[in-house]
C-alpha cells in the first residue's frame, strides 16, 4: 500500500507501466512511497512500443538521469524536453534513499496519439500519382517515420526524364538519398549527390525522415540530424514524374540504386505536400 515497492532494493528493479496503446508523453511526475522514508533519488524512463524492444530517453544526445525525490510527499514534476511516442514505459531507479528502499508513486501526463500506419512485406509498394496543377516549382516536402528490423530496403523512389532519379535508401542501417540528374553531358558538375545519414535504423524503433526542396536548397533530415545543401540550380523537380513509390520500386532494378531491395517494415505518417499518403490509400 502506498505505492511500489519492490522486496529486493538494488540496482535490477524497474517499475512498467502499459498504457494500452500509443500515446504521446509529455511530462512524469513522481513521489516517495506514502507515510514512509522510502524513495528515489534519481532513475532512467525507458519506453517501447511492443514491451520487447526498448529505447532510453535522451536529453541532448546522451542517456538522461532524471533527478527524482528528496523526501516520501513532495511531487517532482519534469515536462519533456521532447515527447515520447509509446504504449509501454519502465522506471529504473538508480538511486535511493539511504535510510530507506526504493519507493515511487508516478504519474504519466500526456496525450493520445493519432497516427496512420502501413505494413510492408519486402514485395510490395505503394505509388502516388499525383496531379501535375498541384506541383510547386519552388518547393516540395516529404516527411515519414520508418521502423524495421532489415538493414537493406528502398523507402521512396521517384523516377526522372532523362533517366535521373531519386532514391531513399536504407544500405547496412544507415539512410542514403541519392539524387541522380541523369544526363552527365548536361549536368556534369553536380550528376550525383548522396548524402548518408544515421546509423543503426534497423533496430525496430521508429525513424523519422524530412526531406524538403526550397528552389535549389535540400534539406535532409534524419531524427534530429539534419544535413543541408546545394543542388546548384540545374535540380528541378519539374524533370521528375509526377509519381512517388514508397517501399520499393514498381520495376525492380530499374535505376542504379544501391541495394534494389525493398522495404519491409512499417512506415508511419507519409505526407508529400501535407498531403496523408496512407490515409488517401485506404480511402481509395
Amino acid at each position: 500500500a502506498g505505492g511500489w515497492s519492490p522486496l529486493v532494493s538494488n540496482k535490477y528493479q524497474w517499475l512498467q507501466i502499459d498504457l494500452g496503446e500509443r500515446a504521446e508523453i509529455t511530462a512524469v511526475a513522481t513521489q516517495g512511497g506514502y507515510g514512509s522514508s522510502d524513495w528515489v533519488t534519481s532513475y532512467l524512463l525507458m519506453f517501447s512500443d511492443s514491451g520487447r524492444n526498448w529505447k532510453q530517453y535522451r536529453q541532448e544526445e546522451s542517456i538522461w538521469a532524471f533527478s527524482g525525490n528528496t523526501n516520501a510527499d513532495s511531487v517532482v514534476y519534469y515536462k519533456l524536453q521532447h515527447s515520447i511516442k509509446a504504449r509501454f514505459l519502465r522506471f529504473v531507479p538508480l538511486d535511493w534513499n539511504l535510510n530507506g528502499r526504493i519507493g515511487m508513486r508516478i504519474e504519466v501526463y500526456g496525450c493520445t496519439y493519432r497516427s496512420e500506419v502501413v505494413g510492408f512485406d519486402g514485395k510490395t509498394c505503394l505509388i502516388y500519382t499525383f496531379n501535375q496543377k498541384l506541383m510547386n516549382a519552388l518547393k516540395d516536402v516529404i516527411s515519414l517515420k520508418f521502423k524495421t528490423m532489415q538493414s537493406d530496403g528502398i523507402l521512396l523512389h521517384r523516377e526522372g526524364k532523362n533517366g535521373g532519379h531519386i532514391t531513399l535508401e536504407l544500405t547496412k542501417g544507415k539512410l542514403s538519398l541519392l539524387i541522380n540528374l541523369g544526363d552527365i553531358k548536361t549536368h556534369p558538375s553536380n550528376a550525383q549527390i548522396n548524402i548518408t545519414l544515421g546509423s543503426l535504423l534497423d533496430d525496430q524503433h521508429w525513424h523519422s525522415v524530412l526531406i524538403e526542396h526550397f528552389n535549389s536548397q535540400v534539406n535532409f533530415t534524419v531524427d534530429k540530424h539534419t544535413h543541408h545543401f546545394h543542388a546548384k540550380g540545374e535540380f528541378s523537380y519539374l524533370d521528375l514524374d509526377y509519381e512517388l513509390s514508397f517501399g520499393g520500386m514498381p520495376v525492380p532494378g530499374k535505376s542504379g540504386t544501391l541495394s534494389r531491395r525493398n522495404f519491409h517494415g512499417c512506415f508511419e505518417n507519409i505526407y508529400y505536400n501535407e498531403v496523408n499518403i496512407i490515409d488517401l490509400a485506404r480511402r481509395h
